[in-house]
């Protein structure tokens, strides 16, 4: 079977050449298991052991220096599963300093753990792989993010036009298995999902002990995907206090299910507001947890409004994830309390900014540029370049440094080769 390829793989194998331990972490099915199996059969034989193995978790608990041990390099899979592992795999490093010893990959961001923060500091190259993004699954390399800080708008390629072009691949996602299945097959695929990862994931994290209250909180958080957090109305809800509710929030977010955009704020002259905004990681889960199919987003332009915004989130968050953006590069969002807003502030270390403004709208506006254009005139040369996605054709310029920009171009930009 055709295997898609992963933008991030060279970078794996780049690190595997670097680092003593490199660890690949993101959400269930979101294809680590695959990418690293190919990985130790081809750029760097490995020794391939899997967690989810009970015989080799039983081992791994029983006798953690053991397990480790040995000459070859080695793969292992699922180490949240047996955080302890990762003291025996920093024992082995501290003698034997070869590059690439060990692989190993979480679906949980192990690097939050209690047991693990500690364990590998300066030993162990992190990076996340998110389910597939548009380009991926159009085996294409997207170039958006270098065009935008190189002060450009994008172009897309015949994009398509209108919430009916897009709307399959919104409601798709982008899980490897849900990507193939029918709707049905796929909203039993996200359901099965849920529920594996809420009672086994989380009871592992050891730091939620109410799965069922926290399923109502991922239902609640999907209703809500791309608004202001809001701790003590979802509380309230819950029937929990609003610490309890960070908590659980934090879990999810560690799980890979939810994405959190920190508010960002400089000093603009104006009062902001601080809270962070929560996005579902993936829209395919959010259209099954919210039960809406691409007919319901072809008609209903407000539940269209936010799960569009969070499928472009979603595929910034995957294309920064990769290469030099991954280590350079701080995603938030920005309101203040005159309604001013920007869904997405990229700022890189060097302290150029982007900003970008989501439509679900096939005729975009100069008046949707405010947030924008507030930037640019307060951040001067930093601002490279404001982006309003929408569904429309065209790239359209709305002013200096800012552009109307299909959609698409997201993973169609004209500046990207065909193939990964």
């Amino acid at each position: 079977m055709h295997q898609i390829p992963r933008h991030i793989r060279p970078q794996l194998v780049a690190s595997l050449k670097e680092a003593r331990v490199a660890c690949l972490l993101g959400a269930r099915q979101s294809g680590k298991s695959t990418l690293v199996r190919a990985v130790a059969a081809n750029e760097h034989p490995a020794r391939y052991l899997t967690l989810d193995d009970a015989e080799t978790l039983q081992f791994a608990r029983e006798d953690p220096v053991g397990f480790v041990s040995g000459a070859d390099p080695l793969v292992i899979d699922e180490i949240q599963r047996e955080p302890e592992l990762l003291l025996a795999i920093k024992r082995v490093v501290d003698i034997d300093e070869t590059r690439g010893r060990f692989l190993i990959t979480g679906s949980a961001n192990i690097v939050t753990h209690p047991r693990v923060a500690d364990a590998l500091p300066g030993r162990v190259d992190y990076m996340t792989l998110w389910p597939f993004s548009q380009a991926e699954l159009a085996e294409r390399r997207s170039t958006f993010l270098e065009v935008a800080f190189a002060g450009t708008a994008p172009r897309a390629e015949n994009p398509p036009v209108g919430r009916s072009g897009y709307v399959e691949r919104v409601v798709a996602g982008g899980f490897p298995e849900a990507v193939q299945a029918g709707p049905n097959r796929r909203h039993r695929f996200f359901s099965g999902y849920v529920d594996s990862i809420l009672s086994r994931e989380i009871d592992e994290l050891g730091s939620v002990r109410d799965v069922e209250s926290t399923t109502r909180l991922l239902h609640l958080v999907a209703a809500r995907s791309g608004a202001l957090t809001n701790l003590s109305s979802l509380g309230r809800e819950l029937g929990v206090n609003h610490k309890t509710v960070a908590n659980r929030l934090h879990s999810l977010e560690q799980l890979f299910t939810i994405i959190r955009l920190p508010a960002w704020h400089t000093n603009l002259g104006h009062r902001v507001v601080r809270s962070a905004k929560l996005h579902l990681a993936d829209t395919g889960m959010l259209c099954s947890l919210i039960g809406a199919d691409a007919g319901r987003l072809e008609r209903d332009g407000e539940i269209a409004g936010s799960v569009f915004e969070t499928f472009a989130v979603g595929e910034v968050v995957r294309q920064a994830s990769v290469g030099k953006f991954s280590t350079q590069l701080h995603l938030n969002h920005y309101r203040d309390q005159r309604g001013n807003e920007v869904d997405l502030v990229l700022e890189q270390f060097s302290g150029e900014v982007v900003g970008i403004e989501i439509k679900a709208s096939a005729t975009p506006s100069f008046s949707d540029t405010a947030g924008l254009r507030l930037l640019r005139e307060r951040l001067g040369d930093r601002f490279r370049q404001g982006i309003l996605l929408h569904l429309g054709p065209d790239t359209i310029p709305l002013g200096d440094r800012i552009a109307a920009v299909p959609l698409a171009a997201l993973w169609q930009d004209r500046h990207s080769p065909d193939k990964s």
